[in-house]
């Protein structure tokens, strides 16, 4: 099994990050080749598969009162906030980089 696909199956089985988040960035192609990494409950896409992972696409973290919240790419960064995953996810990928592959 590829090392990317691997990842996508440990994200989604370690519970920090909401299932049908993982599940709606895994349904989406672009997002599906990146790299996932999880922190803080937040959902992560890294270019990489070894640390350190690039820090050039936005991330999604749990919102306070709900919903989602688009991040980045840096954390000093804020793109806005995202009711329901699917918005979160297109907020992303509105904000790929042109290069967003494994490198």
């Amino acid at each position: 099994m590829d090392i990317v696909e691997a990842c996508w199956r440990k994200v989604r089985a370690d519970g920090r990050v909401p299932p049908e988040l993982v599940d709606a960035a895994y349904s989406e192609p672009r997002l599906r080749q990146l790299f996932p990494w999880t922190g803080m409950g937040e959902l992560h896409f890294s270019r990489c598969t070894t640390p350190r992972w690039t820090w050039d696409i936005p991330y999604i973290a749990p919102a306070v009162r709900g919903g989602y919240l688009v991040m980045g790419p840096r954390r000093d960064e804020t793109v806005g906030p995202a009711a329901t995953p699917a918005q979160a996810i297109a907020m992303v990928v509105e904000r790929l980089p042109s290069n967003a592959a494994i490198d």
